[in-house]
């Protein structure tokens, strides 16, 4: 169930603060993986689990602030909400541990196809399980963007697993999301909550077997970033929330390019990733699909009835 006040914002026009907080948000997003670079020798799990621990402390004192607490408190007495929230918490915990690795292990290149492609695989959701129905344009993004999966398959040899498992993880969990009737940032922190006694218990059996990073003899630096590993998680998505509020359903559909633009230089650029022949071909498809995704996307919000 969507705002209805964020339904009128988007429809009024953007703002100036809604264009500020979502920019801010796909930036940070965006430098995030020069972040867990610095933690790519801490294993992937161990890093998922302090996103969560710090994420709560961070997400609990915005809704306190903001004295938006009553609708987190209802959402947990109610059985079907907390069902709804397990469901939606095990695929972002699934996301990021993906995305954690992704960037440790060398993919970035694929972190950034990852999230290229969700926006399209969200309308093919739509329209298998939701039954809406693409435009022409829409279609042929779809089909084209698959086509540059196709292309990395045969020309790689591999299946490019870290891509499809960010657009799975993240596409389902929009959709799930959907379902979700409290705010995003109640929603936030109710997923954190979910996950905090196990990211508890991985973190303490780390402690009791001598495996762990955080609070390591001689690691100050692994401890203050896994705890800094709250920030990082909760603040853009907090930014972006907010933004979204406040700015056309045509904008947000654009920024959302920025964030997997810049891992993209990124990978390139700063982690000299390879951009071998076959991601020469696919990715120029991928942005081409983008390209005629978004153009329709304009067109859908201008022929639109205003209300």
């Amino acid at each position: 169930m969507r705002n209805p006040d964020s339904l009128r914002d988007q429809k009024s026009g953007d703002t100036p603060q809604g264009l500020a907080l979502a920019m801010t948000a796909y930036v940070l997003w965006g430098f995030l993986p020069l972040y867990m670079k610095a933690l790519a020798h801490v294993p992937a799990a161990e890093v998922v689990a302090h996103r969560i621990i710090w994420s709560v402390p961070v997400a609990a004192i915005v809704l306190i602030v903001m004295r938006r607490t009553d609708a987190l408190r209802a959402a947990l007495r109610n059985p079907r909400m907390l069902v709804m929230g397990c469901v939606t918490a095990a695929l972002i915990s699934i996301n990021w541990g993906i995305y954690v690795w992704a960037i440790s292990s060398g993919h970035t290149l694929d972190a950034a196809l990852g999230y290229y492609i969700n926006p399209l695989f969200s309308i093919f959701l739509g329209a298998v399980i939701l039954g809406e129905r693409p435009s022409r344009a829409q279609s042929f993004a779809i089909a084209l963007a698959a086509a540059a999966v196709v292309v990395l398959i045969v020309e790689s040899g591999t299946l490019p697993w870290p891509a499809l498992g960010l657009m799975f993880s993240w596409g389902f969990y929009a959709l799930a999301k959907k379902s979700l009737p409290i705010g995003p940032n109640q929603g936030f922190l109710l997923e954190v909550l979910i996950l905090l006694l196990p990211a508890l218990g991985y973190v303490v059996y780390l402690l009791g077997t001598g495996q762990n990073h955080f609070l390591a003899g001689g690691a100050q630096a692994d401890t203050w970033l896994l705890i800094g590993c709250g920030l990082v998680t909760a603040v853009p998505l907090l930014f972006y929330a907010n933004g979204a509020k406040l700015l056309r359903l045509s904008t947000i559909g654009l920024l959302q390019y920025v964030a997997p633009t810049m891992i993209f230089l990124i990978a390139v650029f700063v982690f000299d990733e390879p951009f071998d022949r076959a991601r020469m071909i696919a990715f120029p498809m991928i942005w081409a699909a983008l390209l005629i995704y978004s153009l329709a996307l304009l067109r859908q919000m201008r022929s639109a009835p205003s209300r």
